[in-house]
């Protein structure tokens, strides 16, 4: 497949700007889910996905044709999800205060889960371990949460992600350590509980 990834970059650079709608169609899908675990959010993984090809398309020339294509577009993705992120950081840190109702009641959005009516105490338990994940991913090093993610849900090897994430293999390892650790750390009063 990279070497398809190649021709349609060449292709590209040859001044066939359709070609680029090969590799679009060819990596969005593991972008998308690369990025939604980045982020968390559906919309917000389509605007890493968005931002990333551009970034990409905008880039090609400085793209290296001995390397893999797919490894450079998650690194722009990794980038692009990381500074989604802080800049969202940023906002929030200058938002302004919950609004009320006019009966004086605070707004408050909730996610609710998909389910065929689940025990309350169980549905509980999951929005607590949700809860619990999301903050301490919220929590992990840009470096922490893309090796992790690349590691644990994406299956790729510490090789691969040190590639990506332009690690030695050692720092990649020591970023998914750390990682475990602390959502480990975070999990364990949730877990200890239901012993």
């Amino acid at each position: 497949m990279e070497g398809t990834d190649a021709a349609a970059v060449a292709q590209v650079l040859a001044g066939d700007r359709d070609a680029f709608r090969v590799l679009v169609e060819r990596h969005s899908r593991a972008l998308f889910r690369l990025a939604f675990r980045m982020t968390g959010n559906e919309d917000d993984a389509e605007e890493v996905v968005q931002e990333t090809f551009l970034r990409a398309y905008r880039s090609l020339g400085r793209f290296e044709q001995r390397a893999n294509f797919g490894t450079w577009l998650y690194r722009i993705g990794i980038n692009c999800a990381h500074d989604l992120h802080r800049s969202r950081q940023k906002h929030e840190e200058h938002r302004e205060p919950e609004r009320e109702t006019e009966e004086g009641e605070a707004v408050e959005i909730t996610d609710t889960l998909p389910s065929s009516n689940p025990e309350p105490d169980r549905l509980a338990f999951s929005r607590e371990v949700q809860a619990r994940v999301a903050a301490a991913m919220d929590g992990l090093g840009h470096l922490e949460r893309a090796a992790f993610v690349l590691r644990h849900f994406e299956g790729h090897s510490i090789e691969e992600i040190s590639r990506m994430l332009d690690l030695r293999e050692s720092a990649a390892k020591n970023n998914i350590f750390r990682a475990v650790q602390k959502l480990r750390k975070a999990l364990q009063p949730v877990v200890s509980s239901q012993r």
